[in-house]
């Protein structure tokens, strides 16, 4: 039987145009990470399968990519249930692990914690553009800070990188907390042990509206009164800071003043702060899917693509699952294959630190002057160009696109004999 030439479905090839703008949005975002503070870090991908199936993923934990115990430890004839087959899993994303991590190695840390991290994820999710079953995702963190000044690092980090890579396509950070959208359905009359199934309609307000997910909220048997009481809430809001703290003094009999008063702070300082143009906007219908986001909770839109390009929050209790103390905890993660494919489809064109020259050589060539072609080589390397040394094609007008494709932009041409 022949083997197959292409990838496992889901996973792909990556050709060297697209391999160059990966390179470049990920140094970008390394470099503006490191310049908030941010220290990189990597954990392993795999991890124990206890971790991943903890209830904290949301409906990533059915996307699992489960791994099968090995040598004596796999006994399929004893085995009634998949626990006693599977011991590790595939990391769905690099939260979970960035916890586990911390929880191990606290003592080796500072406080607080600013962490990035860079990597492989699996989920074995439905295909499609800009999304596939192993993609990289870019992370950063602050563990140990309860204050508003973590989200406020994150947002200026986040923002700053987003519009380096992407300078010519807007974006709109929206922002919400849980603890608000816990609020609007109290005030509502919404019962407290109900809320989680509330979220969900509300989640898919982008795709269903206002009047949908009205209509599904009666049908799921609410109250008429409640859900017309929080389709009223929802639609006036303000979408700035002096919005957040109207909605404060509304809810203000089901919720603390503080978290209305902390999210709009956190408005004004970034919006006062800073140097990227972009919008900044209180959404009432944030949900974001995750169950283990404690607070505040945000999401990046942007010009060019359908669904969210960044998204993350805090998530303060799960730190204590590994260590039985609660840790403050928040972070903000990159789709880093959706901005790939924005590129992608604007050209996949970059800006390049280095300049790219190719020497072309004839075939055949002496053993010397090649040699002294070499040399030649190395010197421009050592002054920063980066040279490709390459035999000669017959077809060179070909050769000559095809390394245009990879940014070659300057050709040397090396002959056996001086043309005449």
């Amino acid at each position: 039987m022949a083997l197959k030439k292409k990838p496992v479905t889901g996973m792909r090839d990556i050709l060297p145009m697209e391999m160059q703008v990966r390179e470049y949005v990920m140094n970008q975002i390394r470099e503006t990470y490191q310049g908030f503070g941010f220290t990189q870090i990597e954990t392993p991908c795999v991890e124990h399968i206890e971790n991943l199936t903890s209830k904290q993923g949301g409906d990533n934990e059915k996307l699992i990519f489960k791994i099968l115990k090995r040598g004596d430890k796999l006994n399929l004839e004893t085995a009634s249930e998949e626990n006693d087959v599977v011991d590790s899993g595939l990391r769905y994303d690099l939260t979970v692990p960035l916890s586990r991590y911390f929880s191990n190695n606290a003592a080796q840390l500072p406080t607080p914690f600013k962490a990035l991290q860079m990597g492989s994820v699996w989920r074995a999710d439905r295909p499609q553009k800009g999304r596939f079953r192993q993609f990289t995702q870019c992370d950063i963190d602050i563990l140990g800070d309860p204050s508003s000044m973590a989200e406020i690092e994150l947002i200026l980090a986040t923002t700053t990188a987003l519009g380096k890579i992407c300078p010519d396509n807007g974006f709109t950070v929206r922002i919400n907390d849980r603890e608000i959208l816990k609020g609007m359905a109290l005030y509502c009359g919404f019962p407290e042990d109900s809320l989680d199934q509330v979220f969900i309609t509300l989640d898919k307000m982008d795709k269903i509206g206002l009047d949908g997910v009205k209509s599904e909220l009666l049908e799921s048997g609410y109250a008429q009164d409640s859900v017309e009481s929080y389709g009223k809430l929802l639609s006036e809001a303000g979408r700035d800071a002096a919005g957040v703290r109207a909605l404060g003094r509304t809810l203000a009999t089901v919720l603390p003043e503080s978290v209305t008063e902390g999210l709009a702070d956190i408005m004004d300082t970034v919006t006062a702060v800073a140097e990227t143009e972009f919008r900044l906007e209180f959404d009432p219908t944030l949900v974001r899917g995750m169950s283990y986001y404690t607070g505040t909770i945000f999401e990046v839109s942007m010009e060019g693509f359908g669904g969210s390009v960044a998204g993350g929050g805090r998530y303060d209790k799960m730190i204590g699952k590994f260590t039985g103390v609660d840790t403050p905890a928040c972070g903000f993660s990159i789709g880093f294959e959706r901005i790939v494919t924005i590129l992608m489809d604007q050209g996949g064109t970059v800006q390049r630190e280095k300049a790219r020259k190719a020497y072309l050589v004839e075939k055949g060539m002496e053993a010397s002057r090649l040699g002294e072609i070499m040399k030649q080589a190395m010197a421009e390397r050592r002054e920063g160009t980066q040279v490709l040394v390459s035999h000669m094609n017959k077809n060179k007008k070909f050769q000559k696109e095809q390394l245009g494709r990879e940014g070659y932009k300057e050709f040397v041409e090396f002959y056996k004999e001086a043309l005449k």
